[in-house]
């Protein structure tokens, strides 16, 4: 074999090792997506999204404090809205979670007056505590009469008494997140949310 020869030899070499280089992982991961059923597990979001959203009724609940009186039917329409389902008494995991809440509410800083915040009481209404002297900016909602089971209805059962929900501005319920794990990802999914929102 010539100089020529081996040195052109050596060059086919180098150019196929470079394209078995680009080509290989390229024609791997067409075998592994299309080939088999594994999938990525990852997400971006920390709570659980519901899956279709589930659209809010309009209705007038009793406000329970301050003042006592109705609540405007588009509760939770024209803002980002942080709710909490549980029952008047407010046992600890009630406080829990309206103080995650609450901490969260803060935490978005010169955001906050987008997000409102609602606890829909489901009975025993309310913790004199609470209906007393109410947090600021916490709308409490009488919901245990008949007339909120159809809004009651939208929101998951399952560990309802940890549970805080998002609600986005359109009054579509979209996310849920229990409030005992990783309260610091409600606030980054929010932060996120209300970074990419248009409206609300």
């Amino acid at each position: 074999m010539t100089a020529s020869a081996s040195v052109r030899a050596r060059n086919l070499r180098t150019v196929g090792a470079l394209a078995a280089l680009f080509f290989l992982p390229l024609a791997l991961a067409f075998y592994v997506y299309y080939g088999t059923a594994w999938r990525p597990a990852g997400h971006v979001n920390h709570g659980s999204l519901i899956t279709p959203p589930r659209p809010l009724p309009p209705l007038v609940l009793p406000r329970t404090a301050p003042g006592r009186g109705p609540a405007v039917a588009e509760t939770f329409r024209g803002s980002w809205t942080l709710i909490y389902v549980g029952d008047g008494a407010c046992d600890e995991d009630c406080r829990h979670a309206l103080l995650v809440m609450r901490q969260t509410h803060i935490a978005l800083n010169k955001d906050m007056t987008r997000v409102g915040r609602v606890w829909l009481a489901t009975g025993h209404c309310c913790a004199p505590e609470i209906a007393g002297s109410p947090e600021p900016g916490l709308l409490v909602l009488d919901a245990s009469g008949p007339a909120a089971a159809d809004l009651l209805g939208a929101f998951p059962a399952a560990g309802r008494a940890h549970a805080l929900f998002v609600a986005d501005p359109l009054g579509n319920l979209m996310m849920s997140y229990d409030a005992r794990t990783d309260p610091r990802g409600l606030l980054l999914d929010l932060q996120k949310l209300l970074r990419l929102s248009h409206i609300g």
